[in-house]
């Protein structure tokens, strides 16, 4: 696998596309639990790379509303799985992207995101109870997108996410867990929804974030860890809330990402040399659209999904990414 130093958008396009064609693979059945997310993953990859029709929409939304489960009013991974928070949140943003909304049942989707609430602010995945600042935002997010977030006791929410603030600014997994770059973006991204960027020490949090990029020019998500594409959104994300995108070396972590591609196979991985997946394709991506790589279309990083929708529904927040460069 050779390096390239331009995103090689239509073979990235062919890959997504190649996702899940041949479910004799022993991959395909392994990662079931994360179906739903990876649709959602390459979907907003594909709408970042402005081929959003590269996906048949019919088809996709098909397979959405196969993995509702009536029972519960939510939606799981895949078909006859488990309902939980985040492939609800995968398949309501999907149909958000889609303008298919009008598919689902708001109320009892809002009332199974509203019981999955703990007394402490925190949300539940799933009935088994696992808790993480992941679900708390999974649940806000959501509940923004079906205009449902006038039911949320906010403050109950908002003081969770206080409680997992650390001395270095950043937000841990739950109350006492260290700080993480990924679950420092949830909390950031759940308070600028909510409207409560003031519980964050900004400057702090901030160069704390900044304080992840590495020699190299990727992004590590927690002090002495290996850069990770990943992180390339979840850092930038932040960032862009905060205003502070500048406050990483944009050229380095743009070569960074663009080394990480699969250059005959499309798809970019964690690292340069690693296998490609869904999950760093969009990560990387995105990150490449905050730091205003030529030719992507604008992503919001509170939703992650394309600012022009957020913006038609009233949603966006203040965010400032960096200037898109011509092409």
């Amino acid at each position: 696998m050779t390096s390239s130093s331009q995103l090689l958008i239509p073979l990235h396009v062919r890959y997504i596309q190649s996702l899940g064609e041949n479910k004799d693979d022993l991959t395909y059945h392994l990662t079931a639990h994360l179906r739903m997310n990876a649709v959602y993953w390459g979907l907003t990859a594909l709408c970042i790379m402005d081929h959003k029709d590269a996906l048949s929409k019919d088809e996709t939304i098909e397979y959405v509303m196969s993995c509702w489960v009536d029972e519960a009013g939510a939606f799981g991974p895949h078909p006859d799985h488990d309902p939980h928070l985040l492939p609800t949140l995968s398949a309501i943003q999907i149909l958000v992207i889609h303008d298919a909304l009008d598919r689902i049942d708001v109320p009892r989707v809002t009332k199974f995101i509203l019981s999955l609430q703990q007394p402490s602010g925190v949300f539940a995945g799933d009935q088994f109870g696992e808790i993480d600042t992941r679900f708390l935002y999974s649940a806000v997010n959501a509940l923004s997108l079906l205009d449902q977030l006038h039911q949320l006791d906010v403050e109950k929410t908002v003081s969770y996410i206080k409680q997992c603030k650390n001395f270095d600014g950043g937000f841990g997994a739950v109350i006492g867990a260290e700080s993480h770059a990924a679950q420092v973006w949830v909390c950031t991204a759940a308070l600028a929804i909510l409207d409560r960027l003031d519980v964050i020490d900004q400057d702090t949090l901030a160069w704390w974030l900044a304080e992840r990029q590495l020699p190299n020019g990727g992004l590590n998500g927690r002090p002495q860890k290996l850069e990770d594409v990943c992180y390339s959104f979840w850092v930038l994300s932040s960032l862009s809330v905060l205003r502070k995108v500048s406050w990483i070396d944009a050229d380095k972590l743009t070569s960074f990402i663009l080394s990480a591609q699969d250059t005959e196979n499309g798809g970019i991985a964690d690292r340069p040399g690693d296998l490609p997946d869904v999950f760093h394709t969009i990560f990387g991506v995105a990150g490449l659209s905050l730091l205003g790589y030529p030719g992507l279309v604008d992503i919001d990083p509170v939703y992650c999904m394309p600012a022009n929708l957020i913006e038609s529904k009233g949603l966006r927040k203040g965010w400032e990414a960096l200037p898109r460069k011509a092409s």
